[in-house]
């Protein structure tokens, strides 16, 4: 018997994503990311670089994702086409991934369905963590990453599956963001999150953290601040690293318990990159009723897509 399978395409400004689900035996039938090629001593690339690299890198992906679904039938294909679920969000790298899933289901006779990247990432924690059934009652999302800080409602829709609703963001720099410029600092390319996280288990401090806090939301310029302070100073790469990934993860419990408050929901998904902290994740788990997503699927990946396009093909045509 064919087995169906179903295609996820992710195009951020941090990799190239291409991934296959079977549903049958719950399992990827591919999983492949390269990350986008950044020069020394840059914090990012501009949108039109990002693109750029995709379309030269998509075509070789596409093919060594399908060369291992060659006794597979495709059933439909999803693809990210933009950051968050809001109106106005936008970023032209997504066009890549969805020109690619869009072809791909018109050549095949097959639906399309458009997600968008944070939904992807909050699936793929979902489905690491073995934890789909946390849509049904409802719960708080935070999702970390270099362009994202937000902590969200997120809730069952039978049509796209998640429905997410903005809770609260960083009042200014994102928690990635500010690691990564913290990282740069240090001498660390970019992204900095792993090598930052090397250094910081080195360094035996204990800090007392207060970030700035108002309504929900915290601050992570006065992190960049005091770590520049604390280089000035010559404090050891070690703790300043220490104080970065403790900052962060003080500042993320405070929002995410905010939320608990204002909303009466008790469960929490930590989802994006910067999660894969075991620091963030062990601190976490002390104060807070939360799941995190595994350290492979924290980072950027089209797994989450993959499994909410079976999701989404299955409600609409009642499988």
């Amino acid at each position: 018997m064919i087995m169906d399978i179903y295609l996820g395409i992710d195009t951020s400004n941090y990799k190239t994503s291409v991934a296959i689900y079977e549903p049958d035996s719950d399992s990827f039938v591919a999983d492949i990311r390269r990350l986008l090629s950044v020069k020394e001593g840059e914090l990012g690339l501009r949108q039109s670089e990002a693109l750029f690299q995709h379309i030269k890198e998509l075509p070789a992906l596409t093919e060594k994702a399908f060369s291992a679904a060659k006794d597979y039938s495709l059933a439909a294909c999803a693809a990210s086409i933009k950051p968050t679920n809001a109106d106005n969000s936008y970023m032209p790298c997504f066009l890549a991934g969805e020109g690619v899933a869009r072809a791909i289901a018109a050549s095949n006779n097959i639906p399309f369905y458009p997600s968008n990247h944070q939904a992807g990432h909050i699936m793929a924690a979902l489905h690491s963590a073995d934890a789909l059934d946390m849509l049904e009652s409802g719960f708080i999302a935070v999702h970390l990453s270099g362009g994202t800080t937000d902590i969200l409602n997120v809730s069952y829709d039978k049509d796209s599956i998640i429905d997410i609703k903005p809770i609260s963001a960083s009042l200014d720099l994102k928690a990635g963001q500010a690691i990564d410029r913290v990282g740069k600092m240090l001498g660390i390319a970019f992204p900095a999150g792993e090598e930052l996280e090397r250094l910081a288990n080195k360094s035996d401090q204990e800090f007392n953290i207060k970030p700035y806090f108002k309504d929900g939301c915290a601050s992570f310029s006065g992190l960049e601040n005091q770590c520049e302070k604390m280089l000035r100073n010559g404090e050891s790469k070690e703790d300043i690293a220490k104080y970065c990934i403790s900052y962060v993860t003080e500042a993320i419990i405070l929002m995410a318990e905010s939320a608990i408050k204002s909303t009466g929901r008790q469960k929490v998904l930590f989802s994006g990159g910067v999660t894969a902290n075991q620091y963030l994740r062990e601190k976490a788990k002390e104060r807070l009723f939360c799941v995190f997503g595994s350290p492979e699927m924290s980072g950027d990946n089209a797994a989450g897509l993959a499994v909410l396009c079976y999701l989404m093909h299955k409600a609409r045509n009642k499988l």
